[in-house]
């Protein structure tokens, strides 16, 4: 891996979580490890990675219901499960709700390595994308410096506004699920956080008027949609 990867590393034992993220920052990675799946999920939708690599049987929130709720709004970061379990029921389910690759513990760090490097080549697309900037029609949207650029013009996003034109980045031309968007910009899908939410899109709806061939709109009893002719 030549480029430096960012990797979020969500493990419940600690020995062994901190001994794998140490491994990962001396070969040259970006580390952020997490104990358990709710906090993991959590840590994602607020930054930018490249990879993730999660323990499947986990307190909280296990493994591949972390992975299922990150597919509702990020169907491209690869995914590699590790666990102690070797049942081949487990390895499909692994599959089923969106990983990219599955290491039964005890595994060699290098084999772990070599297979992070094999599934970045085989998934990687847009370099922009994989650094935090999203282009959006005659947009651009920099996730990192929360700033949606048209030209000369640049808008300067709150932290919420910012999140949640992410999620819809992630998802262009698809459906962003109402509940996972409110789940991870406000941590809660009750109503009042959903009409406020709607305030937001209206926000983003103005931000991105400039160009008529984007548009967010409303997918009933869905969520939203990101699109870009």
């Amino acid at each position: 891996m030549n480029k430096k990867t960012k990797i979020l590393l969500v493990e419940d034992d600690p020995n062994l979580g901190i001994l794998l993220s140490e491994y990962l920052v001396a070969k040259g990675n970006e580390c952020t490890l997490r104990t358990n799946g709710q906090e993991g999920f959590e840590t994602f939708v607020k930054g930018t990675f490249d990879f993730l690599i999660l323990d499947v049987m986990m307190p909280v929130k296990d493994g591949f219901t972390m992975a299922k709720e990150i597919r509702g709004i990020d169907k491209d970061v690869p995914i590699l499960f590790l666990t102690a379990k070797s049942l081949k029921e487990d390895t499909l389910q692994g599959f089923n709700v969106g990983g990219d690759d599955y290491m039964t513990k005890p595994f060699s760090m290098e084999e772990l390595l070599v297979r992070i490097g094999a599934i970045l080549r085989r998934t990687q697309g847009n370099e922009e994308q994989n650094q935090g900037t999203y282009n959006v029609g005659t947009y651009q949207f920099d996730f990192n410096q929360r700033l949606l650029i048209n030209g000369g013009d640049e808008q300067k996003l709150t932290t919420k506004e910012n999140a949640l034109l992410k999620l819809l980045c992630k998802n262009i031309n698809g459906v962003l699920e109402r509940n996972h968007a409110l789940n991870a910009v406000w941590g809660d899908d009750n109503y009042f956080n959903g009409r406020s939410m709607d305030v937001y899109i209206a926000k983003l709806r103005k931000y991105l008027k400039k160009d008529g061939n984007v548009e967010i709109v409303n997918v009933h009893g869905k969520g939203f949609k990101l699109f870009v002719k």
